[in-house]
C-alpha cells in the first residue's frame, strides 16, 4: 500500500521543498488542489518534479467540468515527460464552493456530469495520439497535424483515478471505467463524504469490482484511494481494497502539515 499526503494551499516554493522533504521521509506521493483561482497546481506540481526523482505527484482533485481537457492533457502530458512517468490525475464533477461560484455560476450536476464524461473521452483521446476526432454534446475535436506533442511516459494514458459516489451506479461505473476510485458516501440531504472506515469502503470496492468486471476489465493494477487524517490502521484499509492512503488535512497549519511530512507515512 502506498501513501500520500496533500499539500493544502501551498504555493509553488514550498510545494517543491515540502515535495523535496516528503520523498527523504518515505512518502510515496504528495497532492494538491486544483484551484479556480490560485495557485496554479500544475506549475507547482512541476517545481516539485525538479526537486523529486520517485516521488508520485497529483491532484486531489481536478474539477474536470470547468477545465477544457485538451488544455489539461496538454499539462498533464508535459509533466508526466518531464518527471518520468510519475503522474496521477485525479477528477470529479467539483464541490461547489465560494472560489469556484466567485467566477462560475453553477452549470448543475447534469449538465456537470455530462462535461466530465466527455471532457474524460477527449483527455484519453488526445494521450494516445493522433489521429484522434470526437463528436459529443459539448466537445467536438478534429485530428490535428499541427505540432502535436511527443506522447506521454505512461501509456495509453497518465492514469485517471475518479469520483465514484456511493450508491449512485452512473457515478460508480464512470470510476470502473478508469484508472482508480476516489470513493465518496453520498446520503439523502447530506455532503458527499468519504467512507466512514474500512468496512465502508469496502462496500464501495465490491459494487466497483463487481462493475469494472462486468466491463471485462482487469481489477489488477486498479488503485483505490481511501483518504483522511491519521492515526491510521493501514493493513485494514487495504484489506477493503485501497491501495492507496492519502492524508488529507486541508485545515491544519503549514506547520503542522510539515511536522506531518516529517514524521513519514503511517507504515
Amino acid at each position: 500500500m502506498r501513501c500520500g499526503i496533500v499539500l493544502p494551499f501551498f504555493d509553488a516554493p514550498d510545494v517543491a521543498e515540502c515535495a523535496a522533504r516528503a520523498e527523504t521521509a518515505g512518502w510515496d506521493g504528495v497532492f494538491l488542489a486544483e484551484s479556480v483561482w490560485g495557485v496554479d497546481a500544475w506549475v507547482a506540481l512541476t517545481a516539485a518534479a525538479m526537486r523529486t526523482s520517485n516521488l508520485v505527484l497529483g491532484t486531489m482533485l481536478t474539477p474536470l467540468p470547468r477545465v477544457k481537457p485538451w488544455d489539461l492533457a496538454s499539462k498533464v502530458g508535459t509533466l508526466d515527460r518531464l518527471s518520468g512517468g510519475r503522474v496521477r490525475l485525479a477528477v470529479g464533477l467539483g464541490a461547489l464552493h465560494p472560489g469556484w461560484t466567485a467566477f462560475e455560476p453553477d452549470q448543475g450536476r447534469a449538465e456537470r456530469a455530462l462535461l466530465l464524461e466527455e471532457g474524460l473521452a477527449v483527455y484519453d483521446g488526445l494521450m494516445r495520439g493522433q489521429p484522434f476526432s470526437f463528436s459529443g454534446k459539448r466537445y467536438s475535436v478534429d485530428p490535428t497535424d499541427f505540432f502535436p506533442p511527443p506522447p506521454p511516459v505512461q501509456r495509453p494514458r497518465v492514469p485517471v483515478w475518479v469520483v465514484g459516489a456511493y450508491p449512485r451506479r452512473v457515478s460508480l461505473r464512470r470510476a470502473a471505467r478508469w484508472d482508480g476510485l476516489l470513493p465518496n458516501v453520498v446520503a439523502p440531504g447530506a455532503e458527499a463524504r468519504s467512507p466512514a472506515g474500512p468496512e465502508e469502503l469496502a462496500e464501495v470496492v465490491a459494487v466497483v469490482r463487481s462493475l469494472r468486471e462486468a466491463e471485462g476489465l482487469p481489477w489488477e493494477g486498479y488503485d483505490v484511494v481511501a483518504e483522511g487524517v491519521g492515526p491510521v490502521d493501514l493493513g485494514a484499509w487495504a484489506e477493503a481494497g485501497a491501495t492507496w492512503w492519502i492524508e488529507s488535512d486541508w485545515e491544519s497549519p503549514a506547520a503542522k502539515i510539515r511536522d506531518r511530512i516529517a514524521q513519514g507515512p503511517p507504515r
